[in-house]
């Protein structure tokens, strides 16, 4: 059984700590919006029927967008992802917005293929976007999964 939870105040302190773990410091960057910074993201955990966590997506609504930050799941191909995503999607129906979206590196291939999977679309390619990250990220590596050049972002959607 999988259990979703609202982020809270309280859940600030382990959200950097994943932040850190998963993408090297308690932000991320993305080249058309810049940096997005964990203490202020809204979101959702997932846990398991004795409260350990199993996942964390973060979100932020802009008018009738809403940005799918981050997400994580700690263990793959259990329905993890796929619940904390559908827990932002209902915030952003909700929130009357009318598109859903995300940025992704070019080397994640999982992320590709998780994404299209659930309905959503590629619809842009930045080219090169992160040698904005990496005046960030200096540490960012030049070479990502499965030995392909980290360079570009891609940017997905889903029309809600």
């Amino acid at each position: 059984m999988k259990i979703i939870k609202k982020l809270t105040a309280s859940d600030r302190e382990w959200t950097k700590s994943i932040f850190r773990q998963y993408w090297g410091a308690d932000f991320v960057v993305s080249s058309r919006d810049g940096v997005r910074h964990a203490a202020d993201l809204a979101g959702f955990y997932a846990c398991d029927e004795n409260g350990e966590r199993t996942g964390l997506i973060t979100y932020r609504i802009d008018g009738a967008e809403c940005e799918m930050v981050t997400l994580n799941a700690f263990a793959q191909f259990a329905g993890i992802g796929s619940i904390l995503v559908n827990a932002v999607k209902d915030v952003a129906v909700r929130g009357g917005c009318s598109r859903l979206w995300l940025i992704t590196t070019n080397d994640n291939l999982e992320a590709i293929r998780f994404y299209q999977k659930r309905g959503f679309q590629l619809v842009a390619v930045h080219p090169n976007a992160l040698d904005v990250t990496r005046r960030y990220k200096p540490n960012l590596p030049e070479i990502g999964n499965f030995g392909i050049p980290l360079r570009d972002e891609l940017e997905f959607e889903m029309r809600l």
